[in-house]
């Protein structure tokens, strides 16, 4: 993706199955599970740069002992430091004593992270500062274990107010009005309930406080416990949880908009947002993880029982598309596949702006992320080329003219690497006034590839959303190989409303696509369409949450998607570069052809799976034409 954005923080839930003398002699180290979490959180590294966070809780230590660890971190390198510092205070309390490094009992009572159930956290700042305070797992701490709470997600709710409201209304106070604070603070609310439920059940059966604690942890019905914290909740989530005394679970929203992916055998139980990096840390094979079915939470019991129970009544299955063309890694079996499809369904349109001129045509990638989907177009081009070669030999009738026939083998796409991205660059450009100069040497090009003022150069991104990177660096960039085009292909399709379920895409004004269709509306005398939205915003505004509906979609009603695009490619074409810039988007329909099992596209088409969806979108609107630089939840 040229234009970087946040979006989709990772999450792992490791809990190990067996005392930890097991892991000790069939592995031989009693880190087997903080190994593993290492390893689960840097396969997914690409989910979270802005920090990270930690969580341990050790079973059967003795009063008195710590037995729930966390840590978090925001440094430039937030696993790297975490791991660091965990490792570094283990090995400076066991450099004298190294024997102390199988002494499981001696470990467990006096280390930190020596335990059997682990939590990992990566964020991605969507909101808020970028403060160690805002990195997960957070903690709500009681001295009765059942009561003690640690949690980590991958969410985004559109109602936080009405929850935090609902909060104060049963006589809390909570100290922030966060999506996470509320949550934890609303979960712990109904865990304090359980627990209380059931000390009184076992109180009346005649059982003394300190043989009620156990019993509690026994009984404790953590799906009740989800099922009422999540009632009301609006969004996109996946909520991973520790209990205190040892129970563990992950929550999937209704609608499967965020991923979660779970294996289980007789040593561990691990729950990840990415497949591949379960794959990877246990070898296991892709038909042996399962996913959390919408609705549905993950739990596991103290005593190792695995169950997947219902929370919510699922809802239409619209899992994020944007998983599969850009933020989830491109090592998982599926995604690997449905990216080089949405790179193949674009042949066709490709062709068409190009004219069919494969003679003069130079094909390319920008980002590396979009390698996937480069190598479908090629796919495809390669079939479309093999299709020619075939009716011209065919044509030929029986002719043997060899110059002839190696002409007609000769077609082919011609495909090169034009761009590099300088890394090293990037990080020095820090002075405003020079920025826009500086950004357009982030990347390198090859020289010497294009015909200056006779090819034509096409290149394929994941997606196109402010269109500042394409505008300030990529087309300058390409148009110093002095190409007679330059065509942009999009692999996504035009992202036209916010997201409100997990990415940073929040406001409209950011949008190319929103902002040429403003400028089309004003160029066609067509200006009363958008005052007319902004009224009936206004108006939406004033309804319930369920009953609100996104009239914004009518700012793009009067335009073809193609007009639209021509614009775009108006509005991103440097007046300095001499290149001809044109701008080819996915459509709908091919990109729910490539991913079928990923329907969610309302950053696409406006049509949201929830109802605060429709309301943030409705509310954006209103910022932009209020001048309000603000998002819309």
């Amino acid at each position: 993706m040229s234009d970087p954005i946040k979006h989709e923080c990772g999450v792992v839930l490791l809990r190990l199955l067996k005392p930890l003398e097991y892991y000790l002699s069939h592995y031989g180290t009693p880190f087997y599970g903080l190994n593993k979490l290492y390893l689960l959180m840097e396969k997914q590294h690409n989910r979270g740069q802005d920090g990270a966070g930690a969580g341990c809780i050790k079973f059967d230590v003795r009063p008195g002992s710590r037995y729930m660890n966390r840590i978090r971190s925001n440094k430039t390198n937030p696993i790297k430091d975490i791991f660091e510092q965990i490792h570094g205070n283990i090995h400076n309390a066991t450099k004298q004593y190294p024997d102390r490094l199988k002494d499981i009992d001696w470990l467990k009572n006096n280390q930190d992270f020596t335990g059997e159930l682990f939590m990992g956290h990566l964020r991605y700042g969507t909101f808020g500062r970028n403060r160690v305070e805002y990195c997960h797992p957070f903690q709500r701490e009681n001295n009765w274990m059942s009561k003690n709470l640690m949690i980590a997600g991958n969410f985004n709710l559109t109602n936080v107010d009405e929850l935090f409201d609902s909060l104060v209304d049963i006589g809390q106070h909570p100290s922030e009005t966060s999506d996470t604070v509320t949550i934890l603070e609303k979960m712990g609310h109904f865990l304090d309930d359980e627990n209380e439920d059931l000390y009184r059940r076992f109180k009346k059966e005649g059982y003394t406080k300190k043989e009620i604690s156990p019993l509690i942890a026994r009984d404790l019905d953590l799906a009740r416990v989800l099922s009422n914290t999540g009632k009301y909740w609006d969004g996109g989530y996946v909520v991973a949880g520790m209990v205190g005394h040892g129970d563990a679970f992950v929550m999937r929203d209704p609608n499967g908009i965020r991923p979660a992916f779970y294996y289980r055998d007789d040593e561990v139980a691990v729950v990840a947002s990415e497949r591949p990096a379960i794959q990877t840390a246990f070898n296991v094979p892709l038909d042996s993880i399962a996913e959390i079915r919408p609705g549905h939470a993950l739990i596991i019991k103290r005593d190792g029982r695995v169950e997947e129970k219902p929370c919510k009544e699922p809802e239409k299955q619209v899992a994020c598309s944007f998983e599969r063309i850009y933020f989830s890694r491109g090592t998982d079996a599926d995604i690997y596949q449905e990216r080089k499809r949405l790179g193949r369904q674009l042949v066709p349109a490709i062709l068409k702006t190009i004219h069919y001129d494969f003679d003069h045509t130079i094909f390319s990638y920008i980002p590396n992320t979009a390698i996937a989907a480069f190598k479908g177009m090629v796919e495809g081009l390669n079939d479309f080329c093999d299709v020619i070669k075939k009716d011209r030999i065919l044509n030929m009738q029986g002719s043997n003219d060899p110059e002839k026939l190696e002409q007609i083998l000769a077609l082919r796409p011609r495909v090169d690497q034009v761009a590099v991205k300088d890394a090293k660059l990037r990080t020095f450009i820090t002075e405003d006034m020079k920025r826009d100069e500086l950004v357009a040497h982030v990347y390198d090009v090859t020289y010497g590839l294009v015909r200056e003022g006779v090819d034509n150069l096409v290149v394929i991104d994941d997606s196109i959303v402010r269109g500042t990177t394409l505008k300030q660096s990529i087309v300058r960039m390409l148009d110093r190989l002095g190409p007679k085009s330059i065509v942009i292909v999009s692999s996504a399709p035009q992202i036209r409303y916010p997201d409100c379920y997990g990415i940073d895409m929040t406001k409209l004004g950011d949008f190319i696509a929103f902002r040429a269709a403003l400028e089309l509306l004003k160029d066609t005398g067509r200006e009363d369409v958008i005052n007319k939205v902004y009224k009936e915003c206004k108006e939406q505004l004033k309804r319930p949450a369920n009953e609100v509906e996104n009239v914004v979609r009518d700012i793009y009603r009067p335009f073809r998607p193609e007009e639209i695009s021509a614009r775009i490619a108006e509005m991103l074409h440097p007046p300095e570069v001499k290149a001809k810039l044109e701008i080819v988007y996915q459509t709908i329909e091919d990109l729910h052809a490539a991913c079928p099992n990923h329907k969610g596209d309302w950053y696409f088409t406006g049509n949201y799976p929830t109802p605060g969806g429709n309301k943030v979108a409705v509310r954006s609107f209103v910022n932009y034409i209020e001048g309000r630089n603000e998002r819309a939840y």
